[in-house]
């Protein structure tokens, strides 16, 4: 899934989601972890570890940022929902290809929309903002059409139902809704992704579906 149009909802005794808030400034920090303290779905931890979603707020991505995004998500391997001000065009595909596969504007940042990221990211889905899909599109394309020109780079290649399924991940639809629309089981779609990201290499949904604009698939 690439939208922001979910709607959080925690069964009695449903596992809570644990995320770990990480900031520049304290108030940022603070500010954050009270509007997620008192919502059920997440479970605050101090620091970021295996199966935590690490918050990231930042105002702009400069290298110091980026450098704690790729530690962060690369070096301690857990998913990360970047909160941040704004996002120049040459830095969206790196923060994409680093792992992060959510993205929250600060002027959005509401606790509603903050757990809806985190849940998204829990579950290895994307959720960015539509205007920044339509950038990462626009941004990929610019680069596929720029090597079309130049043959001889390999590629793996997509089976024609990973296609189909990145397809649908590319137009926001979650794995419920995909495997209605291909009739599939969830299960499948689910084999599908896993095999797909496992097999070249990418981190998420997000990463996936930039991986397939870029070879010109979708």
């Amino acid at each position: 899934m690439l939208s922001a149009s979910r709607t959080p909802h925690t069964a009695a005794g449903a596992r809570r989601t644990p995320v770990a808030v990480q900031a520049a400034d304290p108030i940022s920090r603070e500010g954050a972890v009270s509007q997620l303290r008192s919502r059920p779905e997440v479970e605050l931890r101090e620091e970021p570890g295996p199966g935590t979603v690490a918050l990231l707020i930042e105002d702009t991505l400069d290298e110091a940022a980026l450098a704690r995004l790729r530690r962060i998500v690369r070096g301690e391997g857990v998913r990360a929902v970047l909160v941040v001000g704004t996002i120049r065009e040459n830095e969206l595909l790196d923060v994409i290809e680093c792992g992060v596969g959510a993205i929250v504007w600060r002027r959005e940042a509401t606790a509603h929309r903050l757990v809806q990221a985190v849940l998204a990211a829990g579950r290895g889905e994307g959720d960015l903002p539509a205007d920044l899909l339509g950038r990462l599109i626009s941004q990929v394309g610019t680069l596929h059409r720029g090597a079309a020109n130049r043959p001889g780079a390999p590629s793996m290649g997509l089976a024609p139902r990973e296609v189909d399924v990145l397809r649908l991940v590319a137009e926001g639809l979650d794995t419920g809704e995909i495997a209605s629309k291909l009739s599939y089981s969830e299960r499948t779609v689910k084999n599908v992704m896993h095999g797909l990201t496992t097999r070249l290499h990418l981190r998420n949904r997000a990463h996936a579906v930039a991986y397939a604009l870029r070879e010109g698939y979708i």
